[in-house]
């Protein structure tokens, strides 16, 4: 890596965009480089640790009008509803320098509907689906689908937007539900069997680089079993994914999108996670997208990173991160993250001050006793780096023992069959 002392001091004030656990995150691995942080909207437990701003993510121009008025040097942006409403293009106009895709070339990340059309025009291999606005006409096609069907709403939604259905009954409810919820569209797919996997990557839209390979839990309960979520645990390095597996991602579906996002002169530059599922003959199959690091898996990912963040965002959106990277270097250690969940909210979590795996915070609050209490679902991530990640399993586990609130819900077999990796 290549990088000159300009780029190295000239960044001091910077500003993400979301609120959510991989905010958190990201602001834990950024203040490690002695820069001034704000953060907006953030929520009660980043206002501990960054400078939280009361601007709402789809409020770009007055997120514009902050960076303008307080010299922010870099805007980072992992909220999807910042980036739907083009705040990156209305920074770049504005000559503030952001690391964010525009909406145009993100809207196959944000869109599953988006995505399975981009996968099928691009010959992706991806796995049977149809797109329907209209309840009636998705339930017609239910009756000749091949069981089980993974049916989704069109957007993230962060709540119960997506289901895997086993019966004709089953999936009909569910679309019926989708729909009177006021979904615009919704997505239905064959179930691919096999282990989920994401690859990430680090972009300017015309050359991406390897960030991480990430094992997927999505389900809630052990075996695959329960609700389809968006993430519920990882690991990575994933070491069930071969080095051709991984060169394929990048060559077969990573360079062919972003050659096809140039040849629309909508470059996509940012974090681009691309969700597959190996099948048992060693070949995988692309799900969807997402365009930036998820809440589950963006702690583990980003302790294993060995670079400046903020040096190789900078490069990105100034257009000197083909010159200045020719890989991302990361360390040999591995992590193990875990979703800590709670069935209901203001339960009283013990424990925290005890463990030594990092945490991450979902929007938890302090009660007026300053102990934290859960909300209801997703309450913690906590994350474990080692060695091995059988060592970071086995020390991630006995943390998890130790933090303690009513209704505790969480995944035991993550990296479950690992031995000496």
């Amino acid at each position: 890596m290549l990088y000159n002392n300009f780029m190295k001091v000239s960044v001091q004030k910077v500003l993400i965009v979301g609120a959510s656990a991989k905010e958190y995150a990201l602001v834990k691995k950024i203040k490690n480089y002695g820069c001034e942080i704000f953060v907006a909207p953030g929520n009660s437990v980043i206002s501990e640790i960054a400078n939280c701003i009361d601007i709402r993510e789809d409020c770009v121009d007055d997120l514009l009008t902050f960076a303008v008025k307080n010299s922010i040097d870099l805007t980072i942006v992992s909220s999807e509803t910042a980036i739907k409403n083009n705040i990156a293009e209305l920074f770049q106009a504005n000559e503030q320098l952001i690391f964010a895709p525009s909406a145009k070339s993100a809207d196959f990340a944000l869109s599953r509907a988006a995505a399975k059309k981009f996968l099928y025009k691009l010959r992706i291999p991806t796995p049977r689906f149809a797109i329907f606005d209209k309840s009636q006409f998705a339930c017609d096609y239910l009756k000749t689908a091949v069981m089980p069907q993974v049916i989704r709403a069109d957007e993230n939604s962060y709540g119960k937007d997506r289901l895997v259905c086993t019966t004709f009954i089953s999936a009909k409810t569910f679309v019926d539900d989708l729909f009177a919820r006021n979904e615009k569209r919704v997505v239905l797919e064959d179930y691919v069997y096999g282990h989920e996997f994401t690859v990430y990557v680090v972009t300017d839209g015309y050359q991406a680089l390897p960030l991480a390979v990430v094992a997927n839990y999505k389900f809630m309960e052990n075996g695959n079993g329960g609700i389809l979520t968006d993430g519920i645990g990882a690991f990575t390095p994933d070491y069930k994914v071969s080095r051709d597996v991984e060169s394929s991602v990048m060559f077969d579906v990573v360079e062919k999108i972003l050659t096809s996002l140039q040849k629309k002169e909508i470059p996509y530059l940012g974090i681009l996670g691309i969700n597959c599922v190996l099948k048992d003959d060693n070949d995988y199959v692309v799900l969807d997208f997402k365009p930036f690091l998820s809440d589950h898996d963006c702690e583990a990912v980003l302790n294993l990173v060995d670079e400046n963040l903020l040096v190789l965002f900078k490069a990105c959106a100034l257009g000197s991160f083909a010159d200045d990277y020719q890989a991302i270097n990361v360390s040999d250690n591995a992590s193990v993250s875990c979703v800590l969940s709670s069935r209901t909210a203001g339960n009283i979590i013990s424990g925290l001050d005890i463990i030594d795996s990092d945490v991450t915070h979902f929007p938890v609050r302090k009660n007026k006793y300053l102990e934290y209490e859960t909300i209801a679902g997703k309450t913690l991530v906590l994350t474990k780096t080692a060695k091995t990640l059988s060592r970071a399993r086995k020390y991630l586990y006995e943390d998890i023992e130790q933090i303690n609130f009513d209704g505790k819900k969480y995944r035991s077999d993550i990296c479950e069959q690992v031995e000496n990796f």
